[in-house]
């Protein structure tokens, strides 16, 4: 991971981990499901953020280092693996 990324990734997951403890609370509390619903759509593209930000670091430095390091075989792996988390993201 790029150093760049990392303190703002962990700072979003730390705001994310707190919507998930929101959430546990309005269950207990047996708040409004609609409201509830809403809560863990926002946790959601939150998430969503989080993954966008680490694929596009994945591919400029991991993907683009084994692409320039011209090594088939290990750009070959980078490729598949990108393929096998589109194909576990987008099911």
């Amino acid at each position: 991971m790029h150093a760049d990324s990392k303190k703002p990734l962990l700072q979003r997951l730390r705001r994310i981990e707190g919507q998930v403890r929101g959430l546990q609370k309005m269950v207990e509390d047996e708040r409004y499901c609609a409201d509830i619903l809403t809560q863990i759509a926002s946790v959601e593209q939150a998430l969503g953020a989080v993954s966008a930000i680490l694929l596009r670091n994945h591919l400029q430095h991991c993907v683009a280092d084994a692409v320039r390091a011209g090594k088939p075989g290990e750009a070959e792996k980078k490729y598949e693996e990108l393929v096998k988390l589109f194909e576990r993201h987008y099911r």
